[in-house]
Formats: structure tokens, sequence, C-alpha cells
């Protein structure tokens, strides 16, 4: 019964990952040169994290975003642009 309901919960993960990749970048001004790459604006935790990022266009970005395929689904890679 746990292998179930870990495997039901690991699928609804991918899923909700899945739909996530798909859409956010599509609203979000692409990296010139790279077809991965999309600029998104982050709140960054205490330790400098980015959290809760958000795509959006170069001139409001604070970061520059990629999504990866990890172990536990499809995760966000951000870093942080530098000041220009």
């Amino acid at each position: 019964m746990k292998t179930r309901i870990a495997s039901l919960a690991a699928a609804a993960a991918l899923t909700i990952s899945a739909v996530v990749a798909a859409a956010a970048p599509a609203s979000a001004d692409p990296v010139p040169g790279s077809a991965t790459q999309f600029y998104a604006y982050c709140s960054v935790d205490l330790l400098g994290v980015p959290v809760a990022c958000t795509p959006t266009d170069e001139a409001h970005s604070t970061h520059i975003c990629q999504y990866l395929a990890t172990p536990l689904g499809i995760g966000l890679d951000c870093i942080q642009r530098s000041a220009a």
C-alpha cells in the first residue's frame, strides 16, 4: 500500500512539474543565444537562494533561469543577473 501511495505521489509531482515547465517559460523573455534559459524575477531568502521565481521580461528580471531534469522531477536552476 505504501508503495502505491508513493508511486501516485511521484506521478502527480512529475505531472505538475511538467505542466509548470511547459507553461512558465512561454510568458518570459528568452535569453538571447540560449534555447533553454529565460528571464525571471525571484525573491531571495536569507541564505541568498532564489525562491518564488516568476517568468518576466528582461527589464524587470533579477535572475536567469532554466528548467533541469532531476531525480525528483523538473527543477528550476536560477542565477542572479549581474548589475550592468
